[in-house]
C-alpha cells in the first residue's frame, strides 16, 4: 500500500513539473516571436 502510494505521489509530481515546462515554453516561445519580430521592424524600418 505505501509502496503504490509513492508511486502516485511521483506520477503527480512528474505531471505537475512537466505542465510546469509547457506553459514556460510557451511563454518563452513568444517572448523569442517578439523579439524577432522588432528585429525585423527596426531592419525594415531603415531607408
Amino acid at each position: 500500500m505505501k509502496k503504490a502510494q509513492s508511486i502516485i505521489e511521483y506520477a503527480v509530481l512528474i505531471a505537475v513539473v512537466s505542465a510546469a515546462f509547457m506553459a514556460m515554453h510557451l511563454y518563452l516561445q513568444r517572448s523569442v516571436q517578439a523579439n524577432f519580430k522588432q528585429i525585423e521592424d527596426q531592419i525594415n524600418a531603415e531607408p
